[in-house]
C-alpha cells in the first residue's frame, strides 16, 4: 500500500483550498484559484497557518504574479477591498494584462519541480512527510500541494 502523509507533518492543511490544478473560470490560468482563496481566507481569518504563510505572496504566488507583470499585494489589496467575488473579477480584469498567456504560464507551472534542484526538494518534502516511497509519483508542486492536501490518494 502506498505512503500516505505523517499527519502534521507539513503544518496545518487546508483542504478547503483549491486544487492546484484548478484553472480560473474569467482567464483559464492554473493556480490563480488558490492564490485568491489564499487572499480570502486571511480577509476572514487575519493570517494563514504558518504552514502556508510561509509561501503566502511568494512561491507560486509570486511566479504567477511576475508572469502577469503585476504585484503579489496588488491581487491581495483586491480581495480585501472587494464585497464580493464578482467585484474581485471585475477588478482583476483591469490589474491584468489583456492576454494572460494562459498556456505559457499553465505548462511552466505543471512542470514546476521538475528540475534536478526541484526533484530533490520534492523528495525531501516527501520523506518529511513519511512517504519516501512516492517519489517517483509526485513530480511536481503542484502533485505535492495536490497530495499533502488529499487530493492525490
Amino acid at each position: 500500500m502506498a505512503s500516505k502523509p505523517i499527519p502534521g507533518s507539513s503544518g496545518a492543511v487546508l483542504t478547503e483550498l483549491p486544487s492546484a490544478y484548478a484553472a480560473h473560470a474569467a482567464t483559464g490560468l492554473l493556480h490563480l484559484p488558490r492564490f485568491l482563496a489564499k487572499c480570502r481566507y486571511v480577509k476572514v481569518h487575519g493570517a494563514l497557518p504558518p504552514s502556508y504563510a510561509k509561501n503566502y505572496k511568494r512561491g507560486c504566488d509570486r511566479f504567477l504574479s511576475l508572469h502577469l507583470g503585476i504585484q503579489p499585494a496588488d491581487v491581495e489589496k483586491i480581495v480585501f477591498e472587494s464585497a464580493s467575488d464578482a467585484e474581485v473579477e471585475t477588478k482583476l480584469k483591469t490589474l491584468f494584462p489583456a492576454e494572460v498567456r494562459a498556456a505559457a504560464w499553465n505548462r511552466r507551472y505543471v512542470q514546476m519541480g521538475m528540475t534536478e534542484a526541484g526533484r530533490g526538494f520534492i523528495a525531501e518534502a516527501l520523506t518529511a512527510m513519511g512517504c519516501a516511497d512516492r517519489a517517483d509519483e509526485i513530480k511536481s508542486i503542484p502533485d505535492l500541494i495536490d497530495f499533502d492536501e488529499g487530493r492525490i490518494e
